[in-house]
């Protein structure tokens, strides 16, 4: 499993080469509450380990957003059962694509 830095390392390359996760892809910050082990803040091509405000704040377990990066874990199971929460639901659904392309980067 992959580290918090090595998770920060590998969205922060996508975000820089433009790979779906830029700004005018989400059109909203992202913060990937990773449950202890840190956040993830993306707000365009920015992505660090600071705890700021974010349009939209994701919850999920390091190892349970590896495993919905590899389609191991379904989304839709993950929320009904705790294991992924979502801030917005409404903004998350807006956003699903790209950020299931952000799971799967950070895999």
């Amino acid at each position: 499993m992959a580290t918090l830095e090595e998770l920060t390392d590998r969205i922060r390359g996508a975000a820089a080469s433009g790979d779906g996760l830029d700004a005018s892809g989400f059109g909203a910050s992202i913060k990937l509450d990773l449950k202890g082990a840190g956040v993830i803040h993306i707000d365009g091509a920015t992505v660090t380990n600071d705890d700021l405000p974010a349009d939209l704040v994701v919850t999920v377990g390091l190892k349970d957003l590896t495993a919905l990066g590899k389609g191991e874990l379904d989304p839709t199971r993950a929320m009904m059962s705790g294991r992924l929460k979502l801030s917005d639901m409404g903004l998350a659904m807006k956003l699903q694509p790209k950020i299931q392309s952000l799971f799967s980067k950070a895999a």
